[in-house]
Parts: C-alpha cells; structure tokens; sequence
C-alpha cells in the first residue's frame, strides 16, 4: 500500500506549546511529509493548525469545561468520554488504513481499531501509572493498578508501539518482550529555527538586561515535577557568590507563575529572577541564544524533557541533574550533571559562569549531538521505520508543509 488514511486520536489540546502536543505536531508532520493523510480527533481546546494532509476533528466540549491541565485530573473523564463518541463517529464515516493513538487515548484506539480490522499504533509518551506519582493526582493502590491494567492492554494489543525514549523501550519489553517497539525522541530538530543575534539581544532588552549580564535560562512548565523549587534553592546560593547573574523562566501558566513569584521571593531571589510568562514557540530559540547557560533542575521521572532537545540545538551549556531523564540523552560531554540537590545544583550553575572554556566546550559537544544523532532526517528515517512496521510501507516523501511550529506563531 502507498499512502496510508490515518485515524489519530489524541486526548490533549491540539495545539497547546506543551510537551504531548509538541511531539503530536512533529509526528504529524514527518507522516505528511511522508505522504500520508492523517485525520486527528482531539480536544475542543487549542490553537488551529492548517498542513497539508491533516484534518482536525475537535470532540464537543462538555458544559463548564474551558481548559484541562497537565497530566492526569478529574477533567479528563468527560472529556475524553466525548472524544470517545468523535472517534466512533469519525471512525464509521471514513475508511482508515491504522489507528494512531497517543497517552490514554490508546484505550479508545485498541477498540476501535480491532472494529475496524486495522493495525494500531500506541504512541508513548509516558507510563500512565508513573503519571500518578509524578502530578501526585492519587496514591491509591486501586487506580494505580486500573491505571497499569490499561497500559498493559494497550502495549500488548498494538502492532506497534513508539516510544520517546529509552526508559520507556524498557517498560514496555518488561510488559511484553515481543512487542514491535520503535523509538523515536522528541527531536525533530530543523534549521529554520535558528535565530539573529538581533532577536537574541531583542529578548535581553526587553527584561532590561545588559549585553554582558549573566544570564541562566529555564524554559518550559512550571508542574512540580520540574524541579523549580531545587532551581530557586540553587539560585539564592548562586546569587550569593554571583549577585550579577540573572534567572529568567520562560513558561507557566498565569496562577503558577504567581505561586512561583512567591516561592521566589520566600527563597530570597526575587530581584534576581525575572518571570517572561508562557512565550510563543517562535521565541524560544532567541531566548536560547540569550542565554549564557540553560537548566533542567527535573526531580521526578524518568521521560526526557522535550526541551533537551531543542537546549541540545542551540549550543549553549547545559546545566541538568544527574538522573535517568537526562543521563539516557545527556553526558558529562554535552552537559554538566549534577546531583539532585540545591548545593550541587548551584555548583553545576557557578561552574558554568566561572569557567567560559569548559562551557563552551561542552555546548559544542552538545550541538554536534545534535546534528547527527538528532537530526530530522534521523526523525523521519525512525517514522517511516514504524509505518514499515505495520506492514502498510511509507510512500515517497510528498512536498512538506508547515515544518516548525513557528509556522504556528
């Protein structure tokens, strides 16, 4: 078969700039690129997106709901009961040649492909029960085992699962050995991304830094597995020995970035941190070469973030704690680690101000990785890989559409 009709059914905002719906985008369009027609059923909630050969099927939105939160909530119930009904409904007008479905939306998707008598594709992005410890929504054993239960059922009725990185291949082989498993990493990285030193120096301005101002950059959510309070712990040490260096946040909600004032003024560095808010994907890449040094102070879990990726693009230095959701992808090489503690946190920090040579070297290091490992064409080579997996082959690569989310913007 040449160009597969795809039924993709993903239980998020679509498009939000947030991790699943980042990797849900960059999915989509390595499918498209490759030829194939992709119709997604998803959330009412989220931007518009216009590419070539996507349709976006929105569920209805059940009364007194405006928006979900990340990870598992309440929320969610009637929420993806009515994404349900859409992607029955969608799934008895149209002849589709898989299944594509993300996180719990598997669930729907094992069932509806098996009414239909097509392959389906789990896409992975996280282990639901690890998902209950990491936003602390529950401690019971009862959900927790429900929660396992589905993941189970899942991996073992697809034809293939991808997954974004290696702790999740792991889960997955523990579950079921024989399970066809592509990984594919959060990393569709491409050139046009790249910003000028103009823009670089725009971002700087508008927080009223100086040219030559340290500045240590945070990009991403504020959700407590993060590790924005080991970062404020960090940085109160750090502003002790550097009071000239400066933290900017680049992310968060409205409530969350007030609770994070708070906890930074509690921590003592209120007049040394500066809060941008949620910015546009089309601005990350400046705020990255505005930076000086860029950190992921994550404490829980084991997925890689997906901001790695792009920190690893900009060649700056990395500052990230020495645990499995950076060491699977990170390496003393392109990174300085570091223990998961404010002293050893704030020493990585102050290593990368007071030795330029060893940060520059290690941002090199962190680009080259980059470029080879984690170029597009390797993205798009994996996807093809899991299309080849389902016994339905990739067609020729069609013209590619919108190629960066700052098409979006």
């Amino acid at each position: 078969m040449g160009r597969m009709r795809i039924l993709m059914i993903a239980p998020e905002p679509f498009f939000e700039p947030r991790g699943t719906p980042f990797s849900e985008f960059h999915r989509i369009r390595a499918l498209t690129d490759l030829g194939h027609e992709v119709d997604l059923v998803t959330y009412p909630f989220g931007t518009d997106v216009s590419m070539p050969g996507l349709r976006v099927f929105r569920a209805l939105r059940p009364p007194f709901l405006h928006s979900v939160g990340i990870g598992p909530s309440l929320a969610k119930l009637p929420l993806d009961a009515s994404l349900t009904l859409s992607v029955i409904r969608r799934a008895w007008s149209g002849q589709y040649d898989v299944v594509h479905s993300h996180e719990e939306g598997g669930l729907i998707g094992v069932l509806v492909a098996k009414l239909l008598r097509v392959p389906h594709l789990y896409d992975m992005h996280s282990s639901l029960p690890q998902q209950l410890s990491n936003f602390a929504f529950s401690g019971s054993r009862i959900i927790k085992g429900v929660f396992l239960l589905i993941e189970r059922l899942m991996i073992r009725w697809s034809k293939v699962v991808i997954v974004i990185c290696p702790a999740l291949q792991d889960t997955v082989g523990a579950i079921d050995p024989q399970a066809r498993v592509i990984l594919i990493e959060n990393a569709p990285g491409s050139g046009e991304d790249v910003p000028t030193p103009g823009q670089a120096a725009a971002v700087r301005a508008a927080h009223g830094l100086e040219a030559t101002t340290p500045m240590v950059l945070y990009t991403g959510t504020f959700e407590a597995y993060q590790g924005l309070d080991l970062l404020f712990a960090a940085m109160a040490i750090v502003a002790r020995q550097r009071p000239d260096a400066r933290l900017v946040l680049a992310g968060g909600k409205p409530p969350q970035v007030q609770l994070a004032r708070d906890q930074a003024r509690a921590a003592g560095i209120a007049e040394v941190t500066v809060f941008s808010g949620e910015r546009p994907a089309s601005e990350i890449p400046a705020y990255l070469l505005a930076a000086d040094i860029l950190v992921s102070p994550r404490s829980r879990g084991t997925n890689t973030p997906l901001k790695i990726y792009q920190y690893l693009r900009s060649g700056r230095a990395i500052v990230a704690t020495r645990l499995l959701t950076h060491t699977q992808v990170l390496s003393d090489d392109t990174a300085i680690l570091t223990p998961p503690t404010p002293d050893g946190f704030a020493a990585g920090i102050l290593d990368a101000l007071t030795n330029p040579a060893r940060a520059a070297g290690v941002g090199a290091q962190a680009r080259q990785l980059a470029e080879t490992k984690y170029s597009y064409d390797a993205y798009l080579e994996r996807t093809r890989q899991a299309c080849a997996a389902l016994g339905l082959p990739a067609a020729p690569a069609a013209q590619p559409g919108i190629k960066s989310v700052k098409d979006l913007a």
